[in-house]
């Protein structure tokens, strides 16, 4: 009764506006009434899912600082995000990209923007990764990304840009606190007649906790939409955005626990950094309603993410250009006198002829600076055609059944100072799925489904991976000679929840068991290269329980809620010939996080928080962890009650714990304290104050 509601006093506000009101308070319920829309409907799509999800509204995340995607997921059951030190994230859901270091090519997730690609066959970069340019998050946890055109193990994420249907005519917005951290924004979005516009000029800049950690980015969103009729709808996406940060490195675990800030001495010594020169994203989603039961929707995208990586005695230019295309097609019918939902998608995703590689010497030793050490090309591209239908067999319990085919494509080749060979890979592989939800009643629904995942390697590790070298060869001896090949990693997931609402609050719970087969494993080879190689059989399993509660409530002294977020991971090999059935390093078992938060109907607020994890293994040996850890954190804050203006203040690790936030783990480090971890953030304090000019 509560939901119903909330949802008609938007519209009972709107009508009576201009008896009680002034334009300028008809122009914000007019906001608050169309974001509200958006995310119930979004909420709506995900709960007609067979599976575990998250929906997060970026409303709230903006009540505290908003650094990095680490800030976007927390609180998520069945999502691990921590930070890197700068703009990276390591983020893992259900053991995807388990291990990898935080870089630029995240793994074992599929991301869009808006709906369409930003994952490529390198996979998935994160400069373009703003949190203030988004309206909300979509997490579809394993595979149940399928309707997305998603086949990787960890599901799909798509973040949704604002538009000018949710944003203030003008926002400016300031953050600052601990370590050198700023950021600044201004934004616009309008809606004018048929036409809605929406951008955002942003920069931000850090020290960083660590030492060798500052940072600085800038970049623009942008999008532009116009409804041609009620049938025809089109809207055209920018994002540009330029990173610059240092890095620390791995240290050992004693350095965390006595000097949390130090860098790795090679690191510094080396002045290693990534400087990302600019990556652009520019989008098109073109919308058809051909009749009142159907859809077709076209989308485009062109992503150019050129790096300079300078991260040990060579320098490596990387440029890479992706382009994309989809094409999706929803119908609502009947089947057998059943009511019949059906989506058909494809989606094509490729490098252009230009990706590729120079590898020049940087650190003087024997050879100038500059001198030229490799040329090598990376190629690769993801065709996947799925078709999904969700059948109502008897009134609230439907089937659904999907099937997609995938096609991969991966070439890899060292051109300089010789052809060292090349290898191409063209692949066929298949993921069926099948699944049944149950709604009890509004409040309580049941799920269950059995599906598999596909993830192909991507076509730079083929040569970072090689145990192939260059031997008398000048500058390029001891670099990566012969690309080596790979198996896609492939998975068989079942999956069984439930969600719903009642006197305790509004759950989410789910278990799964993954039994994946050639998983793509990382290993840190010498400091700082990093090889993945397809691992022997491997087990994913785990829960994931999320639980909103409403703990007290007044008419007029407001409200105490409870949110909290549990993930338990257990990730192992299924005796393995060296490992046995070892845990997999890189992610803890047990991951907690929860708040507290007081409301007042006057918009004051006040919480606060804590984060828990158990222990991680650093190694494939498992012969040393590092330590488990508890944090604790508080805001308080103030939401006009026009929503013109806020301010808050956010409070980070209160007790000063020193903590493992990343591990990039070694292959057998033989009980050894060996430098493979990356300190969390120490005690900070952050302000931001934002104002919307309605």
């Amino acid at each position: 009764m509560r939901s119903v509601f909330s949802s008609l006093l938007p519209l009972a506000l709107l009508s009576a506006t201009p008896a009680y009101g002034s334009a300028l308070e008809l122009g914000e319920v007019q906001v608050r009434s169309e974001e509200s829309s958006e995310l119930e409907a979004a909420q709506n799509a995900l709960n007609e899912v067979p599976g575990a999800s998250n929906l997060i509204n970026m409303a709230r995340v903006e009540n505290g600082r908003t650094a990095s995607n680490a800030d976007v997921l927390a609180y998520q059951p069945g999502v691990y995000a921590q930070s890197a030190g700068n703009d990276g994230a390591k983020v893992s859901v259900r053991g995807s990209g388990i291990n990898r270091a935080p870089s630029a090519h995240g793994s074992g997730l599929y991301v869009m923007f808006d709906g369409l690609p930003l994952t490529g066959p390198g996979g998935t970069p994160y400069e373009l990764f703003e949190p203030l340019w988004l309206s909300r998050a979509e997490v579809l946890r394993g595979a149940n990304g399928f309707d997305t055109g998603s086949l990787a193990l960890g599901g799909s994420i798509n973040y949704v840009t604002h538009t000018g249907y949710d944003a203030a005519p003008l926002q400016v917005r300031y953050e600052t606190g601990s370590y050198g951290y700023q950021k600044r924004q201004i934004s616009s979005g309008q809606v004018l007649g048929d036409l809605d516009y929406y951008v955002a000029l942003t920069d931000s800049d850090t020290d960083g906790y660590q030492h060798h950690t500052a940072g600085s980015s800038k970049g623009i969103a942008a999008n532009v939409g116009y409804r041609f009729s009620p049938q025809l709808e089109t809207r055209f996406y920018l994002r540009y955005r330029e990173t610059d940060n240092e890095l620390a490195g791995r240290v050992t675990k004693d350095n965390i626990k006595h000097h949390p800030r130090a860098a790795n001495p090679a690191y510094v010594a080396g002045d290693y950094s990534r400087p990302q020169p600019g990556s652009t994203w520019l989008g098109n989603k073109t919308t058809m309603y051909l009749d009142d039961d159907s859809q077709l929707e076209v989308g485009l995208v062109y992503h150019d993410y050129p790096m300079d990586l300078r991260e040990g005695p060579n320098r490596l230019k990387v440029a890479y250009t992706d382009v994309s295309g989809t094409l999706n097609y929803k119908r609502r019918d009947t089947l057998f006198g059943l009511e019949s939902n059906t989506t058909v998608g494809l989606r094509n995703t490729k490098h252009l002829p230009n990706s590729g590689a120079s590898e020049f010497v940087r650190i003087s030793t024997i050879y100038p600076v500059g001198t030229k050490t490799r040329d090598f090309s990376y190629q690769g591209s993801d065709t996947v055609l799925h078709a999904s239908n969700d059948l109502e067999l008897i009134p609230d319990l439907w089937l659904t059944t999907g099937m997609a085919l995938i096609y991969t494509r991966r070439e890899s080749d060292v051109s300089y100072p010789e052809s060292g060979g090349k290898v191409s890979q063209h692949d066929w592989d298949y993921a069926p799925r099948v699944g049944l939800r149950y709604e009890f009643n509004p409040s309580l629904q049941v799920y269950g489904n059995l599906s598999r995942s596909v993830e192909p390697p991507h076509p730079w590790s083929m040569i970072w991976s090689s145990p192939y070298r260059f031997k008398d060869s000048g500058p390029a001896t001891d670099r990566q000679s012969t690309p080596i090949a790979m198996q896609n990693q492939t998975a068989t997931t079942l999956e069984l929840g439930t969600r719903g609402e009642s006197w305790v609050g509004k759950w989410d719970l789910a278990w799964y068991y993954s039994a994946v087969r050639h998983e793509l494993l990382t290993v840190e080879i010498e400091s700082p290269i990093v090889g993945e190689y397809n691992a022997s059989p491997t087990v994913h399993q785990g829960i994931e329980a999320g639980l909103n509660s409403l703990l007290w409530e007044g008419r007029a002294a407001g409200k105490v809620s409870l949110r909290q977020a549990y993930t338990f991971s257990d990730f192992h090999y299924r005796d393995d010939e060296r490992f046995g059935d070892n845990k997999l390093p890189g992610i803890p078992q047990h991951y907690y996080q929860a708040e507290v938060r007081y409301d007042h109907p006057q918009g004051f607020y006040a919480g606060v928080n804590t984060q828990v994890a158990s222990r991680m293994a650093v190694d494939y040996a498992n012969s040393y962890y590092t330590s488990s850890y508890m944090l604790w954190g508080a805001t308080l804050g103030y939401n006009a009650p026009k929503q013109d203006w806020q301010a808050w203040l956010d409070l980070r690790n209160l007790s000063g714990e020193r903590y493992a936030a990343t591990v990039t783990p070694g292959y057998d480090d033989k009980g050894l304290d060996a430098a493979r971890s990356t300190p969390g953030e120490g005690r900070g304090a952050y302000v931001g104050v934002s104002y919307s000019f309605r």
